[in-house]
């Protein structure tokens, strides 16, 4: 980067951008007194004396006009005649009286006034500087005056180095994200021909086995025995992918997540907070994506925590490692936005302090309900009344107050927007399902539902499907009664039924959490694996382009090692939207690369070759969120 560049991107480039070059940037007339001078050119260590702002003086170091470093003779009854030397910068000398050891001195100068003193303030002196002498007096040991005269006899010789701007060529590139296991480049589209692959489809074909698929541009494209690459590749490049010793599968989608989320995940505030949205914090580098990347998830519905009966909106992302977090939500996905019944909502765990916010008991929880749906309608209703108003009548009519949350519940009560529920207990479950069917919307899923097999016909008959934990149970007491047949149960009353993480470190083992209905339930391992992800695709309405390998479909595909549902089988390759997003190979050299980074970082913050002081590094730390996280980072 020349200089010329440089100072354009700290002057005119910013004024560019927020439209003020035509005040600033430039010196010019007309132009406003917003300027600084210094020494000499700021990028080869120049000192800024002066800075000027519209107009006003600001001393940022006061410029030292006369130079009295040169080499003297010190003249005094006591010394006799003593050579002293000034050295150092105009600015700041260093005195050396070769009497005392030949030692440096503390010397300060302003103007034409020096002070020196040797560090244990035996020897004080200060004079005044006039045409290559310096007349003052000193203090000796015992606290006696001196007077004395310093004859310069030769001017002072600069040995400063010269200025080297060092250009440091092992800066790396951007990566993206930018950090551990980020990319050189953002992944593309890839042209690849997996072959002799047994193939998982979740379609009524079942497992394939010897199958090869075809993916171009994002999509299936392909799927058969013996797969002729001309007939889809006649023109493009393509690569071919062995995969006689993989199982092939559709990606995990995990119905219920809290990673990538910036600053906390609940709203504690209030009961209801319909107005607040996951998609507006979105955390594209949080490392988790990465992670469960090599755990064969592509996909996950980022739910607020359950601090409230009625939370916030949910976000349904792609783990798209590498892109911003607008490219990470899926394009034309439905809302979604995050209920919950149960402690946490009427605050049993919150601590003795936490008794104000209404509700506070289950049945409390039932009436935020009612409430919120109450004030909805009749809040619809306003608008209705307002929007069938002739022109003219509006003219003389004003229209009702915009209300963001409630415009919110509205899209429930239109199914423009679709509940995911946390729960519990079945008295509860039943208690929402029977305010969904007074005030006329459908619950989507309710999530945890670990006392679902309680109500599960009832669930069925109310349509509603289930996204649960395969064995979590006893860790409060709302969660007594889980059992770990509750995914079979609910699976064969007609559930649609999914299992989730709602855990950073889950979401890298779904494969294995759907092998326990298998291990508890006997499921078979077909309805098993669709648990996380046909079922759950089908959950957040997006089973049209996710949750099965059929053409047409998203190329959201994954490479294991072994049948997915075993304890040892290992991701060897995930694709999103076909790009490649995980490779255990290069995850080996993105680590070589990533240990060679980190230490040059870690040499460069230990060298005290610009006179900084040595840092120690300084670990970020990582927070991962549940339900019931109460706190921000």
């Amino acid at each position: 980067l020349n200089k010329g560049d440089a100072l354009a991107a700290l002057t005119t480039n910013p004024a560019t951008l927020i439209e003020i070059n035509d005040k600033v940037g430039t010196l010019e007339s007309g132009k406003l007194a917003n300027f600084f001078i210094a020494s000499k050119d700021i990028f080869e260590n120049g000192i800024i004396y002066e800075n000027w702002t519209l107009g006003e003086k600001h001393i940022i170091n006061k410029k030292q006009e006369i130079d009295v470093r040169g080499y003297y003779t010190f003249i005094d009854d006591e010394f006799e005649n003593n050579l002293v030397a000034i050295e150092g910068t105009n600015a700041k000398p260093k005195l050396t009286l070769f009497h005392l050891d030949s030692t440096a001195l503390s010397t300060s100068l302003s103007g034409n006034n020096i002070t020196f003193s040797n560090t244990n303030g035996i020897f004080r002196a200060s004079g005044k500087y006039n045409n290559g002498q310096i007349i003052g007096n000193y203090q000796d040991s015992l606290g006696n005056y001196h007077s004395f005269r310093m004859q310069r006899d030769s001017l002072f010789e600069s040995k400063e180095d010269q200025f080297e701007l060092v250009i440091d060529n092992n800066t790396p590139s951007v990566w993206f994200p930018n950090k551990a296991h980020g990319f050189a480049d953002t992944p593309q589209y890839k042209n690849v021909l997996f072959k002799n692959a047994t193939v998982w489809t979740n379609e009524e074909i079942g497992i394939l086995q010897n199958t090869d698929v075809a993916i171009s541009e994002g999509k299936i494209i392909a799927i058969g025995a013996l797969l002729n690459p001309n007939d889809y590749f006649s023109e493009e490049e393509y690569q071919t992918i062995d995969a006689s010793n993989y199982n092939l599968t559709c990606g995990i989608i995990d119905e219920h997540s809290h990673i990538a989320i910036s600053k906390g995940v609940n709203e504690g505030s209030q009961a209801v907070t319909a107005e607040v949205s996951i998609a507006d914090v979105i955390n594209p580098n949080d490392h988790n994506i990465y992670r469960q990347l090599a755990g064969g998830t592509v996909a996950s519905q980022l739910l607020h925590g359950s601090a409230n009966p009625i939370g916030g909106q949910a976000a349904m992302v792609k783990l798209r490692w590498g892109a911003n977090a607008e490219e990470m939500k899926i394009a034309g996905a439905d809302g979604f936005i995050k209920f919950a019944l149960g402690e946490n909502v009427k605050q049993s765990n919150w601590g003795n302090f936490e008794r104000i916010r209404f509700p506070q008991t289950r049945m409390g929880v039932e009436q935020v309900f009612y409430d919120a749906f109450y004030r909805a309608k009749a809040y619809q209703k306003q608008w209705e009344d307002y929007n069938n108003l002739s022109q003219k009548e509006k003219r003389n009519t004003a229209p009702p107050r915009e209300d963001i949350e409630l415009n919110t519940l509205i899209e429930i009560l239109n199914s423009e927007r679709f509940v995911t529920c946390h729960s519990y207990i079945q008295s509860e479950i039943n208690m929402l399902m029977h305010v969904a069917d007074s005030m006329g919307f459908t619950v989507n899923t309710f999530t945890h539902i670990l006392e679902g097999y309680k109500v599960a016909d009832k669930m069925q008959e109310h349509g509603v499907g289930g996204s649960t934990f395969s064995d979590w149970w006893a860790y409060k007491f709302e969660v007594n009664d889980a059992i770990p047949y509750n995914a079979t149960l609910l699976n064969n009353a007609g559930v649609i039924t999914a299992i989730n993480s709602d855990d950073a470190e889950m979401g890298r083992r779904l494969n294995q959490e759907a092998a326990k209905a298998v291990k508890y339930g006997r499921t078979s391992e077909e309805d098993a694996w669709k648990m996380v992800t046909l079922n759950p695709a089908k959950l957040l309405h997006l089973d049209a382009h996710m949750g099965s390998i059929k053409v047409g479909n998203d190329a959201d595909i994954v490479l294991w090692t072994d049948n997915p549902l075993s304890i040892y089988a290992k991701v060897v390759q995930t694709y999103v939207d076909g790009k490649l997003m995980f490779d255990v190979e290069v995850d080996k050299e993105l680590r070589a690369r990533d240990k060679a980074e980190r230490m040059r970082i870690i040499k460069l913050m230990s060298e005290d070759k610009n006179g900084g002081k040595k840092r120690k590094p300084q670990p970020t730390k990582e927070i991962l969120y549940h339900c019931d996280t109460e706190h921000e980072e």
